[in-house]
C-alpha cells in the first residue's frame, strides 16, 4: 500500500489528518506502511499534481475522498463527515478508505 499525504504549510489541518492516518493504518494492520508527506508550495505545483487542498490523502495514487469538480489550488480542504464538515476525514472514514 502506498500512502501520500499532500499538504501546504498554511493549513494546520494536515497535522490532525497525519495523526489520524497513523491510527487508521494501525487499525487495519498496516502499521508498517510509510506515509510519504509531500508539501505543495505553489499554485502551479498544485495544478500539476492535482492537489485540491490540504490535506489530500492518496491511497495507491487515488484520492478516496475526491469530490467531482474540485479545483486544484492552495487552500484548506473540507471533508464531509457524519458529524458535519471538518478539516480532515474521521478515523472511521480513513479506516474505510484504507480497507477499500
Amino acid at each position: 500500500m502506498n500512502i501520500v499525504l499532500q499538504y501546504f504549510d498554511g493549513c494546520p489541518n494536515w497535522v490532525e489528518a497525519d495523526k489520524l492516518l497513523s491510527e487508521a493504518l494501525a487499525a487495519v494492520g498496516a502499521a508498517g506502511v510509510t506515509v510519504e508527506r509531500r508539501r505543495v508550495e505553489t499554485v502551479a505545483e498544485a495544478v500539476a499534481v492535482g492537489f485540491i487542498g490540504s490535506p489530500t490523502i492518496l491511497v495507491d495514487g487515488r484520492d478516496p475522498f475526491a469530490v467531482h469538480g474540485a479545483q486544484p489550488g492552495l487552500a484548506c480542504r473540507i471533508y464531509a463527515t457524519p458529524s458535519g464538515l471538518r478539516g480532515s476525514p474521521t478515523l472511521e472514514q480513513l479506516v474505510a478508505a484504507l480497507r477499500a
